[in-house]
């Protein structure tokens, strides 16, 4: 399977550490390799990449290049430094989880809003993986020390829903190929501005970090920058000024659904990364825009919930299927808005 993304610590020949590792994909278009690098590693820009390939830092298939080498399909992209990474330890947490299914090879949980899925920058404890260490800390997998055991896939702090998460290697293995290949099926459930023209649409369009703003992310034309993205999105209840959606994954890029939804002009509601926390359409009325803010406060979130969650069991091979309900929070704003729209349209 192809790995976007290694963060392993390996020691290189010369006494340098592995840092990054990336695998570009079979469709990479030939780009510098520091322009490539500045796309995948945050808080990096490319003077600091460029001087760490004058410092011989970076590496392509093993050989140290310059900042204008080529990136080419299936190159292995490496910086390592002269010391090793910033070793993080994964604290057992007794956190409680909401567990849907669990066997000897796999479990599935239904996150609430607010749990970071992996310790990173700002959250090293109050995670899903220190909740994970101290649940299975009997299993090889989770007392190893690896920061994202068992993770095959993740959703936002403030993104609710389904998760799986493998209990074993071979079951680590077997799912994280079935997300990389396209077959497991995710289905999301979300309240976006404005109404939608069509009951239903595709959505497709590179997704990468901005060029502007690496703490967010964005639509770029084919072959640019980013990676292939594919949203596909039905209306389930037109309510006024907002719609509820329910939005199907091909891909599985960060901020999908909320970078497509920007994209093609109706935010997630109460999305404060990408622009739903602005009153995006209505009325000018005062009485309006505090019925906005008191739905806000309702679900102070983006509105997003992964609802299904669907794959082959890896042992078996029998199909799971997985539904959750919607949380509190997003069932009472949704609430909210079909009063609004009922108590508009008796008036």
């Amino acid at each position: 399977m192809i790995r976007d993304f290694d963060d392993t610590e390996e020691q290189e020949e010369g006494g340098l550490y592995e840092h990054f590792r990336f695998i570009s994909d079979p469709g990479q278009s030939m780009v510098r390799v520091d322009k490539f690098l500045s796309t995948r590693i945050d808080k990096a820009s490319r003077s600091r990449i460029q001087a760490a390939a004058e410092a011989g830092n970076i590496l392509v298939n093993g050989v140290a290049v310059k900042a204008n080498y080529k990136v080419k399909p299936g190159d292995a992209v490496v910086v390592v430094m002269d010391y090793p990474k910033r070793e993080l330890k994964i604290i057992p947490e007794d956190i409680p989880l909401d567990i849907v299914y669990e066997d000897q090879e796999l479990m599935v949980i239904n996150k609430p809003p607010g749990l970071v899925v992996h310790p990173g920058h700002g959250n090293y404890s109050g995670t899903l993986v220190n909740a994970l260490a101290h649940y299975l800390r009997d299993l090889p997998m989770f007392s190893s020390g690896d920061t994202r055991p068992g993770l095959v896939h993740r959703i936002d702090k403030d993104t609710s829903g389904l998760l799986v998460i493998a209990k074993t290697e071979i079951a680590k293995n077997s799912l994280g190929l079935q997300f990389f290949e396209k077959t497991s099926y995710r289905k999301y459930v979300a309240l976006v501005w404005g109404n939608l023209k069509e009951e239903k649409g595709t959505i497709t369009g590179n997704i990468g970090r901005s060029l502007s703003n690496r703490q967010v992310f964005t639509v770029f034309p084919e072959g640019e920058h980013g990676k292939p993205a594919v949203t596909h999105y039905k209306v389930i209840e037109r309510l006024g000024y907002v719609n509820l959606i329910e939005c199907q994954l091909e891909t599985g890029r960060t901020h999908q659904i909320r970078v497509h939804m920007k994209h093609i002009g109706h935010p997630l509601f109460n999305d404060s990364t990408y622009g739903g926390d602005q009153i995006l359409r209505g009325t000018t009325f005062s009485k309006y825009r505090q019925f906005v803010q008191n739905c806000f406060q309702v679900i102070p979130r983006q509105a997003l919930h992964a609802k299904a969650l669907g794959f082959l069991h890896p042992l078996t091979g029998k199909a799971l299927m997985f539904d959750s309900e919607l949380p509190a929070d997003m069932q009472a704003v949704i609430e909210k808005w079909r009063n609004y729209i009922a108590n508009r349209e008796l008036s």
